[in-house]
């Protein structure tokens, strides 16, 4: 079994997102830490979004063999969103307050001789490759038709002139205020918030290795960029297949490259010139 690992900083003041490695009991995963619309900052600065995902990585990380023994991995981030309510709790924040809680997606795998176990939250996405080249998305996008509402917005304006990202990012940040009423609920998306609710849209399964050839773990800010606002698509193996062809890192070149020709979000509608981009790419031997 061969790991690689990747985690880079975009334009943001902190980088939000994190990697999960546990080799003890071969866990691995990435974070994707959103900040509270209610301005916070730790004790050195950190946001949020920061504290959320370092929060449930150091948790997912400090578990032992014996910490899993009689439970899944869904089980495990369960008591990942219970620790991020406590820290929480313990900086003070209005916990009945949405817009001030701290929230993190996610998406980890849990690695067995004959299986993989998977949980995943938010828009953290996992992919798997097969021995005969077929590409399986093993997760869905939980966000992604939120971000297509909140893009519509931002093509639009462009459509009338607008032509600044801040000029943009103040049209679409109210609609964006506004999803923070969703989350965690049949209307809107998945993610880990402390809430209670998040625990029952965990999605989590079991996958056999037969013929399995690899695993590509990511969070958004590695997904291939779009000319325009579009509904979900599986466009996870479209990003498998440009990793195979350019490597993990080549591919996070190219995309960074491409970003920064774009730096007012213009041809490719997003809302930060780049975000911050993980991942871990696991290869295994195919008998």
């Amino acid at each position: 079994m061969n790991i690689q690992t990747l985690t880079l900083k975009g334009t943001a003041e902190w980088n939000e997102d994190a990697l999960v490695v546990n080799p003890g009991v071969s866990m691995y995963g990435v974070l994707d830490g959103a900040t509270s619309l209610h301005p916070f900052r730790g004790p050195n600065g950190e946001t949020g979004g920061y504290l959320a995902s370092r929060t449930i990585q150091q948790y997912l990380e400090s578990l032992q063999a014996e910490d899993l023994a009689g439970i899944d991995l869904k089980e495990a981030v369960v008591q990942a969103n219970v620790r991020l309510r406590e820290k929480m709790k313990e900086a003070g924040i209005d916990l009945t307050d949405l817009a001030a809680l701290w929230t993190s997606a996610l998406a980890v795998v849990r690695i067995h001789d004959r299986y993989i176990d998977y949980a995943q939250v938010g828009d953290c996405m996992i992919a798997a490759t097969y021995a005969d080249g077929t590409i399986r998305t093993v997760s869905r996008d939980q966000v992604a038709h939120i971000d297509c509402e909140s893009k519509k917005i931002w093509e639009e304006a462009l459509r009338t002139g607008v032509q600044t990202r801040e000029e943009l990012w103040e049209l679409v940040k109210p609609h964006i205020r506004g999803n923070k009423s969703r989350m965690n609920t049949l209307g809107g998306y998945s993610v880990l918030s402390g809430q209670p609710e998040a625990n029952d849209f965990i999605e989590y399964g079991r996958i056999n290795r037969i013929q399995l050839q690899s695993i590509l773990i990511v969070s958004d800010g590695l997904f291939p960029p779009k000319t325009s606002a579009q509904p979900p698509t599986d466009g996870i193996s479209e990003l498998v297949t440009l990793i195979e062809e350019m490597s993990l890192e080549g591919y996070a070149k190219w995309l960074l490259d491409l970003e920064a020709e774009d730096k007012e979000c213009r041809k490719y509608p997003r809302f930060k010139v780049s975000d911050d981009k993980t991942a871990v790419l696991i290869r295994f031997d195919v008998e």
